[in-house]
């Protein structure tokens, strides 16, 4: 396994790998890595001849520079994981190489941008959608991956390569959860012992959740959720949205056999935790 922290290494090894005829996997990631990372890499390995990971803890999409500074940093144990995964290359840029410049790229978002995150991160998706553009640039692969856990952020990066026309295709891999159900983060290292108890509440009420009785009314299923949600120690909700799987807009009724996802922010302590949950309405009034 190869580690290249410049541009010009990176560009060298892609070219003599692409002149062969090989395709090219990727997986973004800011380290920490755990086994919602290794998923994807499996993904890519299983689809490309070749994998490339990049660790880059990416500064413009931290709109609190103290979850920056908190921000987990193992890069020995990364490294380590992704060599016994068989990944071919890790790129590990400084932020000077990311960022030669501060002009952030803009991009159409279709509004994807605007709710959820959006609302309660200002300037995030900005960011990410900027560094992952600069590096499908840098990295030119032929297939990424991305996991629902940050839902929100893989519509976005579909979203973003579309309108930039890029030559890549955009692949997501399932929700990592730990034995519990705590959908896997690299936060989670930051809960205290209580702290983890109580974490797992928050699948277990997603999953738990009866979306046939909120059909009519969906808003009132969030209010229920919130609720439900609050009322576990630790835990304080920042927001819950029930949005279509696809256009992620939040629906005023819920129809018949359509995809739908519940998406949840939710404080535990001073860690802030994110999951979703996909749901069909099935049943037949």
């Amino acid at each position: 396994m190869k580690i290249v922290s410049n541009n010009s290494e990176l560009d060298s090894l892609v070219f003599e790998w692409k002149s062969l005829g090989y395709k090219v996997g990727f997986v973004p990631t800011m380290g920490a890595l755990h086994q919602g990372h290794m998923s994807l890499v499996r993904l890519s390995r299983s689809d490309n001849p070749k994998t490339i990971v990049s660790i880059f803890v990416n500064p413009t999409q931290f709109n609190d520079t103290k979850d920056l500074e908190k921000y987990p940093r193992t890069p020995e144990a990364d490294v380590s994981m992704l060599e016994n995964e068989g990944v071919d290359l890790v790129f590990y840029p400084e932020v000077e190489t990311i960022y030669p410049d501060k002009n952030l790229h803009e991009f159409n978002l279709d509004g994807l941008d605007l709710p959820m995150e959006g609302k309660f991160r200002p300037g995030h998706f900005d960011g990410v959608a900027d560094v992952v553009y600069r590096l499908f640039s840098m990295v030119k692969p032929d297939r990424a991956y991305f996991g629902e856990k940050d839902y929100q952020q893989l519509k976005i990066i579909q979203q973003m390569t579309k309108d930039a026309n890029l030559p890549v295709e955009i692949h997501s891999g399932d929700i990592i959860r730990e034995a519990d159900g705590l959908a896997m983060s690299s936060r989670n290292v930051r809960l205290s012992e209580d702290e983890r108890m109580h974490a797992n509440q928050i699948f277990a009420i997603l999953k738990a959740f009866d979306s046939d009785k909120f059909q009519n009314s969906p808003k009132q299923g969030e209010k229920y959720l919130e609720e439900k949600l609050n009322a576990i120690k630790h835990l304080k909700t920042e927001y819950v949205s029930i949005v279509e799987d696809e256009t992620m807009k939040e629906p005023d009724s819920l129809l018949n056999d359509v995809s739908y996802r519940i998406c949840v922010a939710v404080w535990c302590g001073d860690v802030r935790l994110i999951d979703n949950l996909r749901f069909v309405i099935s049943n037949n009034y």
